[in-house]
């Protein structure tokens, strides 16, 4: 057992000196002191974001307007600022084009490489095809897609239209798929025919026929390439006409950016509630580029001398976060494939083949890597290690250090709803077992407690009480922002309840509890509860049905699927096989129950919600008592049937 704050890493006076904070200290003329620079960070923000994009010189113009301008949730940031992700991310390749910019590595084998010329190259080809389809400023771009450089390409060439990007891991069902992209009508559909996982190769060409079929005003569909595709097209079925990949980049052309507004929509990414449709959240590219210049250079410590990856797929904002590795200058790994197969240890020998300086993943893999018995070895480049996707144990991080004793473990916690971390680590604090070191630049958290005020040293909601330019600049489809503030400003006014428990210790360093709300968070991909009921409560002989995961501390727990039966009709062996092909094949593999469970009666309260998080609590072992109130319930009585859940698998994620 480790005790919760032991001491487990401290940087040398090297690491702190060549910090890129350091840097950026000296720049603003203020000594090295991490807190006072928070501090400063969060009391003047208008300030301090200024001087990211002085410091970094933003390629761009950032206007004579003010730097921001009302409160939460209407911040309007950078008034009169004009610039583009794409010019940013590629401002190197003009003056530096041999210089690495991307690595492919693949589970069915090979390795790709693209230097920063040729990835502009790649860019401008692509740009022309997407024009050439009518794709302009506004427009949407949707991929179904994997890891892999075409999809970066594809996502750069539609950032530097000033047209709309958005993508799904193809291991999502057209369900899911269905479900985010109806939402945003795109003009283009970029999809894969099938892809490799775990050994196994699944075809997705009907599948893709089927997405189609239902994005309305869909003109073209790009055929991606991918290993083992057949070269032959599915049923044609609506979608517009299909166009090769290899006739999208066919016209070689110059490489231009389109200026945008700072707010204007770089990308439309999803996080679902307890209800309704995924929620398609909006980032602007101005609040992007900022906060991945400030979170990459300086908690990440990345710069031109890195290659930098993060176990990921299209699917989740770390693909985003590990693409905003470009900002900064470094090489960015991107992988496609099982993070175990054909072992454990397989992301370990990737990172040391490719000699990756920051290798980042979900705490799961590192659970899963310490339960194994492994000991990395060849990592002769690695200096930093990020964790995120759930919390991670003060065991983990003990594992971390012992096994890598002189790299830094960076445990972070933010969410898709920013595209980053609000609480990480940074290479001038120490890190210690089960405590996150500090609160990242520009993000004040807090913890209110029950009566809504912040507290220290207790357990509370995590709050943000000033505003980040990468806060959302709009919800899709949400044109008067009710959806919007109904989401993050409901219980507090003016200020953002994320929906995760912490602890703020009186140092400044934080401990995560996992969600405060009733999303399922499987390998990093959230998914919302109201997506699996749809699946669910489909099925003729289900009355009812509440999903639960158990997920805790660097654990991803049991995800428990209780339903309550027609009258009359038992659960079948073959019901239950039914509903877990349904599941896998609608929502994704990391969605498929490890139990299902039969009950009399769904809990719900007496206007008819189901009470997700109470029983949640119940299984994870509070006293029903205490977890629900039980005069506000329709029926009490069936609290019984849910008894507290064994000590859940570690899954490596």
């Amino acid at each position: 057992m480790v005790e919760e704050g032991a001491l487990l890493w401290e940087p040398t006076p090297e690491i702190v000196e060549k910090a890129k904070v350091t840097r950026y200290l000296e720049w603003l003329g203020r000594p090295v002191d991490y807190q006072a620079l928070w501090e400063w960070s969060v009391e003047a923000p208008a300030e301090f974001w200024t001087s990211i994009w002085d410091y970094f010189g933003v390629v761009g113009e950032r206007g004579d307007g003010p730097v921001m301008s009302g409160t939460m949730p209407g911040v309007e940031w950078f008034a009169g600022a004009r610039l583009n992700y794409a010019a940013n991310a590629l401002r190197r390749a003009a003056d530096d084009p041999g210089r690495p910019a991307v690595i492919f590595r693949g589970e069915v084998g090979g390795r790709r490489t693209l230097t920063l010329g040729e990835l502009a190259e790649e860019v401008a080809r692509v740009r022309m095809g997407l024009a050439g389809l009518g794709v302009g400023r506004g427009d949407r771009v949707a991929a179904y897609a994997p890891n892999v450089p075409e999809t970066l390409i594809a996502f750069l060439a539609t950032a530097s239209l000033g047209a709309v990007w958005s993508s799904c891991s193809p291991d999502f069902g057209a369900p899911s798929v269905i479900d985010r992209f109806t939402q945003i009508e795109p003009k283009v559909l970029i999809a894969v025919d099938g892809y490799a996982y775990n050994g196994k190769w699944f075809d997705r060409v009907q599948v893709v026929q089927d997405i189609a079929a239902k994005l309305p005003g869909l003109a073209a569909r790009v055929r991606m390439p991918g290993p083992d595709v057949s070269g032959e097209d599915g049923p044609s079925s609506g979608g517009g006409r299909t166009v090769d990949w290899a006739d999208l980049r066919a016209t070689a052309g110059p490489l231009a950016f389109e200026p945008v507004p700072f707010g204007h929509p770089l990308w439309v990414v999803y996080s679902s509630g307890t209800t309704g449709l995924p929620k398609p959240i909006v980032h602007g590219h101005g609040g992007v580029v900022l906060e991945h210049l400030k979170a990459l250079s300086f908690h990440q410590d990345l710069g031109e001398d890195d290659v930098f990856f993060w176990y990921t797929t299209t699917g989740w904002m770390m693909w985003n976060y590990l693409v905003g590795g470009l900002l900064t200058g470094s090489a960015v790994l991107l992988y496609d494939g099982a993070a175990t197969y054909p072992e454990t240890d397989a992301l370990w020998r990737l990172a040391a083949e490719e000699e990756v300086t920051y290798f980042g993943t979900g705490a799961p893999y590192l659970v899963a890597s310490m339960k194994a018995g492994l000991r990395p070895s060849g990592l002769t480049a690695l200096r930093g290690l990020g964790s995120t996707g759930s919390p991670l144990p003060p065991e983990g991080f003990a594992w971390v250090h012992e096994a890598l004793p002189e790299v830094q473990l960076g445990s972070f916690s933010g969410g898709t709803d920013v595209c980053t971390g609000f609480v990480g680590a940074v290479p001038l604090l120490p890190v210690r077992a089960g405590v996150i070191p500090c609160r990242c630049l520009g993000a004040k958290v807090e913890s209110f407690g029950p009566s809504g005020t912040p507290v220290v040293g207790e357990v509370g909601e995590l709050v943000l009480t000033v505003p980040m330019p990468s806060m959302p600049v709009m919800f899709w489809n949400d044109p008067d922002g009710t959806r919007y503030r109904e989401s993050y400003f409901a219980d507090y006014p003016g200020v953002w309840r994320h929906g995760d428990w912490i602890k703020i210790l009186p140092d400044g360093g934080c401990v995560i509890y996992g969600r405060s709300d009733s999303t399922l968070n499987r390998g990093g991909v959230r998914m919302g509860t109201s997506e699996f009921y749809r699946v669910v409560e489909r099925f003729e002989e289900i009355a009812d049905s509440l999903v639960i995961d158990t997920g805790r501390l660097g654990q991803e727990g049991r995800l428990l699927l209780y339903v309550t039966m027609v009258e009359g009709v038992p659960l079948s062996g073959k019901l239950i096989m039914s509903l877990r092909k349904a599941l896998k094949g609608e929502l994704s593999p990391r969605h498929v129950p490890n139990e299902i469970i039969e009950v009399p009666g769904i809990p719900r309260t007496l206007s008819g919600k189901k009470l997700e998080v109470p029983i949640r609590k119940i299984l994870l072992g509070i006293p029903p008592e205490r977890a629900a109130n039980l005069d506000a319930m329709a029926n009490p009585e069936v609290l019984s049937y849910f008894t507290p859940v064994a000590e859940p698998p570690v899954s490596p994620g």
